[in-house]
């Protein structure tokens, strides 16, 4: 029998701590735009996103997902046996993101990772797992945090929260032009099955299913840049930090 799913208190912040959350659909651009963000803003960076594809990826290498079934027993044990860690490369200005040790940025980007990162994501202890990591990280320093229930769920009295969506079309194409880049042979049918695939398990599934919150800022970003989005995003955190001052 699986256990309930608690979520831990969140426990009071220090007053000069901010936490900006960004949700949204997959392929929205969210990290980077929260990774351009918190390098302008000179915050600490939080990928949970990766967090979850870390766990997909060490999932598939211990074999306990095997035909779309999940052994949730074998990925308990993944669990205990997991280190997450988000090191800053200066020479590439960008954060990276490490499995026990070992650089896996790449590898959780994959369209493998792809397929199965949200029927991992959808698991109860899972959640606990990873919010509880993500919860940690931003209790003593300014964090901005992207995924899918940031603003909902880990942080929900976030100082600025941001829902990020876009087109079913529109992030296929974004999404299958960097795979090509990255010398994939995926097809374009493919990548937008894909998408539409992890926008119903998101917004459908039991735990902490997509969803904007009432004070997130909604920023469709279909036939906007991502110049244009930062300075929009950046605008309203500022404006939010200037009344907390």
């Amino acid at each position: 029998m699986e256990n309930y799913f608690i979520f831990v208190p969140i426990k009071k912040r220090h007053k000069k701590v901010m936490i900006i959350a960004v949700d949204g659909y997959s392929s929205t651009g969210k990290s980077t735009v929260a990774k351009m963000i918190a390098a302008k803003l000179g915050l600490t960076y939080i990928d949970t996103g990766a967090m979850y594809r870390v766990v997909t990826l060490e999932a598939i290498r211990q074999g306990v997902i095997v035909n779309g079934e999940v052994d949730k027993e074998g990925l308990r044990k993944v669990l205990k046996n997991l280190k997450i860690d988000f090191k800053y490369n200066a020479s590439g200005n960008r954060y990276e993101t490490y499995l026990n040790g070992e650089y896996v940025e790449e590898q959780i980007r994959g369209m493998e990772v792809a397929d199965q990162v949200s029927t991992i994501a959808a698991i109860d202890f899972v959640r606990t797992f990873l919010v509880d990591l993500q919860r940690e990280m931003g209790k003593s320093k300014s964090v901005i945090m992207d995924g899918r229930d940031i603003g909902s769920v880990v942080f929900p009295d976030a100082d600025v929260k941001f829902f990020m969506t876009a087109s079913p079309e529109v992030r296929a194409r974004r999404r299958y032009k960097e795979l090509l880049e990255k010398g994939s042979g995926v097809s374009y049918e493919e990548v937008e099955a894909n998408v539409k695939k992890r926008d119903y398990i998101d917004a459908h599934r039991e735990v902490s299913p997509l969803k904007q919150t009432d004070d997130a800022v909604l920023v469709d970003n279909s036939d906007m840049t991502i110049d244009e989005e930062v300075e929009f995003m950046i605008g309203k955190i500022k404006a939010v930090s200037d009344k907390q001052s």
